[in-house]
């Protein structure tokens, strides 16, 4: 399970670029990812559809009650460190609603509070 602190470690980190995705940035992504997925854990939430794109990801949070939250990252070549100060989270409908409600952000260390406030209200 990655943590805060580790993924904190790409702050400032300058990632590969080119037409095929970097290990360095699918390394990255992987640790992100399972670092979201340990805050769902344990808060009963569950991810859903996650999208891994070249070197941006989204994906959907969902609880269960039917709430729905869309949250993506900025391409982390051109918008530096975004991934860390400015993650994008919205309502949605569904776990296919790409294009949901209003554009929120939120900081990845209070990701977890913003998808309480989100979720659970």
């Amino acid at each position: 399970m990655a943590t805060l602190k580790e993924l904190e470690t790409y702050i400032d980190y300058e990632f590969s670029s080119g037409a095929i995705t970097g290990k360095d940035y699918l390394q990255f992504q992987t640790k992100y990812i399972n670092y979201i997925k340990a805050i769902c854990k344990q808060n009963g939430w569950i991810v859903e559809n996650i999208g891994r794109n070249h070197y941006t990801f989204s994906l959907f949070f969902t609880n269960n009650k039917g709430k729905y939250v869309y949250l993506s990252i900025s391409d982390v070549r051109g918008w530096y460190n975004e991934w860390y100060e400015r993650v994008l989270v919205r309502y949605a409908l569904h776990n296919k609603h790409y294009s949901g409600g209003k554009n929120q952000y939120t900081s990845l260390p209070m990701l977890e509070q913003k998808l309480q406030q989100m979720l659970e209200n």
